[in-house]
């Protein structure tokens, strides 16, 4: 069950309430008296730790030339036809 945080704007409590979704809000004050609560509404404290959620976070520019520069040294890597080497066929003797 949820914890609601709630604050009178009369006498100025402020306490904390465990109600279930269902349960009404509440809006008398149990100090003064007077229907004058207002839920307080806070932030929440999430922090996410750690390299990402998704393929794509923290994705490097760098990323994208790797699949360039891959492309390039397989054509820088291949050599022509009339340059192979010769194979050691062992007939030569």
């Amino acid at each position: 069950m949820p914890v609601y945080t709630y604050r009178c704007e009369n006498c100025g409590i402020q306490f904390d309430h465990t109600q279930k979704f269902s349960d009404p809000v509440l809006t008398r004050c149990p100090e003064c008296g007077k229907k004058s609560l207002r839920k307080v509404f806070t932030p929440v404290g999430i922090v996410f730790k750690g390299s990402g959620f998704y393929a794509t976070d923290h994705r490097s520019p760098s990323g994208q030339g790797r699949s360039n520069s891959h492309s390039e040294s397989k054509s820088s890597d291949s050599t022509p036809a009339s340059e192979s080497k010769p194979t050691a066929s062992g007939s030569d003797a």
